[in-house]
């Protein structure tokens, strides 16, 4: 088996497993902070699955650029960090 696969493959079951836990959080919690960071959990896995399927083939990127940089993968790796800086700044400023 390629490795870049049974990368892949590892990184699906483990986020597959976090998505399902965030999931689990977000249907526990209705914190502002604790929403952004699933959120951000989320848009990960998503970003994730997007790479796979670019990577086999299966869809092909838009070809958008920015700087020189693919559109997509630019979104896919700021919006979930964009999340995550969003719900913990909300976090440190809840008292």
């Amino acid at each position: 088996m390629d490795t870049e696969i049974l990368l892949f493959l590892i990184k699906l079951v483990l986020g597959g497993f976090v998505a399902f836990l965030a999931i689990l959080i977000m249907s526990k919690t209705r914190a502002a902070s604790w929403m952004f960071i699933v959120c951000g959990f989320l848009f990960s896995y998503i970003s994730l699955m997007f790479d796979l399927f670019v990577s086999l083939g299966i869809i092909s990127e838009p070809p958008i650029y920015v700087y020189g940089i693919p559109l997509v993968s630019l979104l896919s790796i700021v919006i979930p960090n964009v999340f995550f800086v969003i719900g913990f700044i909300i976090k440190l400023l809840k008292k």
